[in-house]
């Protein structure tokens, strides 16, 4: 089957209906059905299954639009998020050849010639030596825990920063009798279950995912640099307008945090005080920037009640003018100290990067990328890029004349797990 026929059923699929759905408003009429001969509905998963067997090397996007088709469950194994996921020369493979001197398996404190607050970040359940545990990020994001749900309840402003005015606010509201402290009940009134996931029921209609989909609100059509691969250069200016920031010059004296983003996506704006504080800890060593891109839920496309409830609303900007009007109110909401420029109208950066609705890169000293997060939402997980960026500086003091730690033993490495 062609590629210019399997074009034309996509098209056919999308400006008729979806199986019953529609995309065009009421006073738009049907266009005609193709002459392939694909029908106008009710067939997505066989044409989901043609499309899957005629395109072997598809790109990530033609996996969500088949997901979208078949209805499929929402979550981490979903559409393109099953195959863009996370890239980095740092995992734990690589950094036990590097680091485990005694072949045990295990990275003891001793066998690291890094940092003490380095190593107690890449410590991630505090047991003293660095594991394969401690690389395992599979289970974040995929089953939110109850700490993001009650995070989400409590960040009233929506800023991904819970401060100590919003956590007494809280319990003001909460303790309804005036006691002076709270009961179970009183916190099970105040955090009830939550809403149906979106994997079924709450999820919006196809036709909507579909229009998210091809005008890169809920995700690019590009896949973005792989790693070791040259990141693509740019000039862009500043939100408030006052400078312009090109990438190549920035590149050479530190490595460099890339993040995208836009005000809309909620689960961004939540991992905000994670970006600050990596920020805090880090801007002696590393450079960071932000790039504003294309809103994910504007109010004129998949608008999300989360958003409403904290005052975050737009439609989606459609000069260059409008978006960094937007770009400035998100910038003041999040705060978070370093650049933050704007893409410009046509998505070219955001494209070229994949960086819709989020992303974050690690660009080493060469400018090549060394780490690329799993698409989000359910590829956020900044702790995954803390530990590149740790591991990142570490090979760095190295090259710089760091003394290497002592070996311990020599022996033979054991097989992982043993």
């Amino acid at each position: 089957m062609s590629v210019r026929l399997l074009r034309t059923m996509i098209l056919t699929l999308f400006f008729t209906g979806l199986g019953g759905g529609r995309l065009a408003t009421a006073q738009e009429p049907r266009p005609p059905v193709s002459p392939t001969g694909v029908p106008a509905g009710g067939e997505s998963e066989q044409i989901s299954k043609i499309l899957r067997e005629a395109w072997p090397d598809r790109p990530e996007w033609l996996d969500m639009y088949t997901a979208i088709l078949e209805d499929e469950v929402m979550g981490p194994q979903y559409g393109w998020f099953r195959t863009a996921v996370t890239q980095t020369r740092f995992d734990w493979n690589a950094t036990r050849k590097r680091f485990d001197l005694d072949g045990d398996n295990r990275i003891a404190r001793k066998e690291f010639s890094g940092r003490d607050a380095d190593f107690a970040r890449l410590d991630r359940d505090r047991d003293g030596a660095l594991t394969q545990a401690d690389f395992d990020f599979s289970s974040s994001n995929s089953q939110p825990a109850p700490g993001a749900f009650v995070f989400s309840r409590l960040d009233r402003d929506g800023n991904g920063k819970l401060t100590r005015e919003e956590l007494e606010a809280f319990f003001r509201a909460a303790d309804t009798g005036g006691a002076g402290f709270l009961s179970r009940s009183d916190l099970e009134a105040a955090f009830p279950a939550p809403a149906r996931s979106m994997s079924r029921g709450d999820r919006p209609s196809k036709a909507m995912l579909i229009r998210g989909l091809f005008r890169q609100e809920i995700g690019s059509l590009q896949p973005g640099p792989k790693l070791d691969e040259p990141a693509p250069d740019f000039t862009l200016r500043t939100n408030d307008g006052k400078a312009e920031i090109t990438l190549s010059k920035q590149i050479g004296p530190k490595p460099i945090v890339l993040i995208f983003g836009n005000f809309t996506c909620g689960p961004f704006r939540s991992m905000a005080g994670n970006f600050e504080k990596l920020y805090r800890r880090y801007a002696d060593r590393a450079s960071f920037l932000m790039v504003y891109v294309r809103e994910a839920h504007p109010t004129d496309g998949w608008r999300m009640e989360s958003n409403d409830r904290v005052g975050v609303a737009t439609v989606q900007p459609s000069t260059y003018a409008e978006r960094s009007a937007v770009a400035q109110r998100c910038g003041k909401l999040l705060g978070l100290g370093f650049p933050l420029l704007v893409d410009t109208i046509d998505d070219a950066v955001g494209g070229r990067y994949s960086g819709m609705p989020g992303r974050f890169y690690l660009i080493d000293r060469d400018g090549k990328i060394a780490f690329k997060n799993g698409r989000g939402p359910y590829g956020f997980k900044p702790d995954e890029l803390e530990t590149s960026l740790v591991l990142m500086l570490q090979d760095e003091s190295s090259e710089s004349g760091a003394k290497p730690p002592t070996p311990v033993t020599q022996a033979t490495p054991k097989p992982i797990g043993h």
